[in-house]
């Protein structure tokens, strides 16, 4: 039984192909999202960030995954890693770099480029290095204020399923 109160059924892919309101439900692309079947066994979590797609496993936050059409030089896996790393994981990932629409010289974010040689080869092996829980990778997000009341939320308290 349908409700007279019920939203009607949009199924927007019966629509004409030039129709404008079909672009009304096209979903994102998820940009490589080899990465996120890589890491599939560790749950992890995605939420918008920045027109990107960040990504968490646990309570840490490990990559962000961008694919923009400005500013392409920084596209590919962002790494979430502390200065104090960067040397030893350069020689793991010669191509990785700082991300330069940061505006600072070195910050704890670098960039696999999705215009290296070697991309999808380092950004498996990132994975790989996520899913050992390789300490380098990744690091807890700072306690962010709550919109509502101004009240400080736990860094952790992530939705599931995003």
């Amino acid at each position: 039984m349908v409700s007279s109160m019920s939203k009607p059924n949009r199924n927007m892919s019966s629509l004409p192909a030039g129709d404008p309101f079909s672009a009304l439900k096209r979903r994102k692309v998820v940009p490589h999202e080899f990465v996120l079947a890589a890491i599939a066994e560790l749950l992890p979590v995605t939420h918008p960030m920045f027109g990107c797609l960040a990504v968490y496993v646990d309570d840490k936050i490990v990559f962000i995954l961008r694919d923009k059409h400005d500013k392409s030089a920084n596209n590919g896996v962002w790494l979430a890693v502390s200065r104090e790393h960067h040397a030893t994981l350069r020689r793991e990932f010669p191509h990785m770099r700082s991300i330069s629409i940061l505006g600072k010289e070195m910050t704890g974010w670098q960039v696999l480029p999705v215009d290296a040689p070697d991309f999808e080869k380092a950004a498996l092996r990132a994975c790989e290095l996520v899913i050992a829980r390789d300490p380098r990778i990744g690091r807890v997000p700072k306690a962010r204020r709550s919109r509502k009341t101004g009240a400080k939320t736990p860094a952790g308290n992530l939705k599931r399923g995003s």
